[in-house]
């Protein structure tokens, strides 16, 4: 007998986002999905609004400037306008980025304590099945992705480190070593582990449940380091490019996107990972571009003088072509009869919504591929939106994690629909 997995979530009165379990996995062997893949970017400093949002809503408006940048691949994302994380607060605009994966409320403000980013939750459903259970890049300094206990994840800044980690095998001796390093690590787990039981039958409810959670996460780390030595003796996938060559001016924006992007298709591309977050570079340095004589971050916060909305134009279209080079690299990679674009969401947000007033209403939002109906302008009430975790929940679903909620998202995004 098959137990559908959804009316059996409902039925106990839950909502969570379990993993594939065995009583499930009769159901789902006729029907089995292609993998999917997820790339989360924010550009920190926002999209002038005027430039990003279409005015018409449907499938017919018409391409604005940063849009135009993407006709190619209209049919393959959809711009969404109105949506906004609550909670959040004009005085700590740019703080908000620490919550735009999480959708945690009072980010900045005294006490704040931040939640699991949304690819760190997908990770710990589908992560073990690639190399990197997921990758946090940025292009300046911290990243956009957050553990379950609220700590940021470390992102790497260096392409030339984050190739090798993912493209050069070490000496039969490093390897070997690096073996040996993980056996030694569950090994001391495993005497942690025991000792802790043995002091759960000394200590009454209120410790038995901290020692509880303790366990569960020292079995955790366990599956990790046995998951990892397994990869640690698998050969790395070999590519035919040559390592890249870091780019170390912080006002190279664009260069040191390019770099990122390009590690993000080489990465899905090979299957190293399915998840990939990526924060972008919002320097005070003026920027190698010609017809650009400001800083990104000067420009971003314009007045609306004339000639820095000039000069934020050029950055933002051009920041706008390497997301449309991102794009063509993964619709021109085939995997078994389809393509890496109709298999991987690329979502392409911000924190702020208007940079120059420190709006954190109507935020950027394009998603593009990744198994959707696209073509289309979704567009809400920005006094009224439902929450963009809404989005949240419908990248989940389509990364074949059950669940109807995420932080603030009770539901799926109206309008977005999967295909088939």
């Amino acid at each position: 007998m098959t137990i559908p997995r959804r009316n059996f979530l409902r039925a106990a009165g839950v909502s969570l986002a379990l993993p594939r379990l065995d009583a499930f996995a009769a159901g789902h062997a006729a029907d089995a999905q292609p993998r999917r893949r997820m790339v989360c970017i924010c550009t920190p400093l926002g999209l002038h609004p005027p430039h990003f949002f279409p005015e018409k809503q449907g499938k017919d408006y018409e391409l604005t400037p940063y849009l135009e940048v993407l006709k190619d691949f209209r049919s393959d994302f959809t711009v969404v306008s109105g949506l906004s994380h609550a909670g959040q607060s004009p005085g700590f605009a740019h703080q908000a980025s620490a919550s735009f994966l999480t959708g945690a409320q009072n980010a900045g403000r005294p006490g704040f304590r931040n939640a699991i980013s949304l690819d760190q939750l997908a990770a710990e459903h589908i992560g073990g099945r690639t190399r990197f259970a997921s990758i946090a890049l940025s292009g300046e300094g911290a990243g956009l992705s957050w553990t379950r206990t609220g700590a940021l994840v470390p992102a790497a800044t260096s392409p030339s480190k984050v190739f090798a980690k993912l493209f050069l095998d070490g000496k039969p001796d490093e390897v070997q070593n690096q073996v040996n390093r993980l056996a030694d690590g569950r090994s001391v787990l495993d005497d942690v582990r025991d000792q802790a039981s043995t002091l759960r039958s000394k200590v009454g409810s209120d410790d038995r449940d901290k020692l509880d959670e303790y366990i569960t996460s020292v079995r955790d780390l366990e599956k990790r380091l046995a998951r990892d030595e397994v990869w640690a003796k698998t050969p790395k996938p070999k590519v035919n490019v040559p390592p890249p060559t870091d780019i170390p001016s912080v006002a190279d924006l664009l260069g040191r996107t390019r770099l990122l992007f390009d590690l993000t298709h080489l990465a899905i591309q090979t299957d190293s990972t399915s998840l990939i977050t990526i924060m972008l570079a919002g320097s005070t340095y003026v920027p190698p571009i010609q017809g650009v004589s400001l800083g990104h971050h000067d420009l971003s916060h314009h007045g609306k003088e004339p000639g820095k909305l000039a000069q934020l134009k050029i950055v933002e279209v051009e920041t706008m072509k390497t997301i449309r080079d991102l794009l063509t690299k993964l619709k021109q990679s085939k995997e078994e009869g389809s393509n890496l674009l109709d298999r991987t969401m690329v979502f392409l947000g911000s924190n702020l919504g208007d940079g120059s007033s420190h709006s954190v209403k109507n935020l950027p939002v394009l998603l593009a591929g990744g198994g959707f109906k696209h073509g289309q302008h979704l567009q809400f009430d920005p006094q009224k939106p439902p929450p963009l975790c809404n989005l949240y929940v419908s990248m989940l679903q389509r990364l074949g994690i059950e669940t109807d909620k995420f932080s603030t998202g009770t539901g799926t995004l109206t309008g977005l629909e999967p295909v088939g």
